[in-house]
């Protein structure tokens, strides 16, 4: 059995206890992938953290159902809470949208389209079992929001071979969710 599905079981035996310990694990990277989308609001981030984490509890189930990977999901699921939390703050005019975060959300592809639906969760699960450094490539490019230098930085990689593999993978995960029916 592996950690994150005897973490999921904790969660559902013993909420206080497994959201801790999912806490503990994950929220540096929770922070991260929210911090993406919100820079210089700590506050905001605070706020989608704590809503990704309630949002952990409630679908614990699910997730140990369908076999998805909690680190994805919060990932996917962080980003989706401070994207919407962003534009609720666009529209109060309280946060600029400078031109590279916007660029950054074109690039995001199909997650982007289905931010709390059955296609997103798919495609996180599908992230998180690809192989290193291709997990890691697509977590920091679309949850993350990190540019291909900076990622390639952190890798050990070209910038080159980090835009190759992404626009393999792209590929790879168009097919998958055509596969599975998400996209027809």
């Amino acid at each position: 059995m592996s950690e994150e599905t005897e973490l999921l079981r904790l969660i559902l035996r013993e909420p206080e206890t497994g959201l801790e310990e999912a806490m503990r694990r994950y929220a540096p990277f929770v922070k991260a992938a929210a911090g993406r989308v919100l820079p210089g609001a700590p506050q905001e981030v605070e706020e989608c953290m704590a809503d990704a984490f309630i949002a952990l509890w409630k679908n614990a189930g699910t997730l140990l159902d369908r076999r998805i990977p909690p680190k994805a999901w919060l990932a996917v699921t962080a980003r989706n809470k401070a994207l919407n939390r962003l534009r609720v703050l666009r529209r109060q005019n309280a946060l600029p949208l400078d031109e590279t975060f916007a660029a950054g959300l074109d690039e995001a592809g199909p997650l982007a389209e289905d931010p709390a639906g059955e296609a997103g969760a798919a495609a996180a699960a599908w992230v998180a079992a690809q192989p290193p450094p291709d997990d890691a490539i697509f977590m920091r490019k679309y949850y993350l929001l990190q540019p291909s230098r900076e990622i390639a930085a952190a890798l050990g990689l070209t910038e080159q071979a980090v835009n190759t593999r992404l626009s393999r993978g792209r590929d790879r995960l168009r097919r998958h969710l055509h596969e599975e029916g998400y996209f027809r």
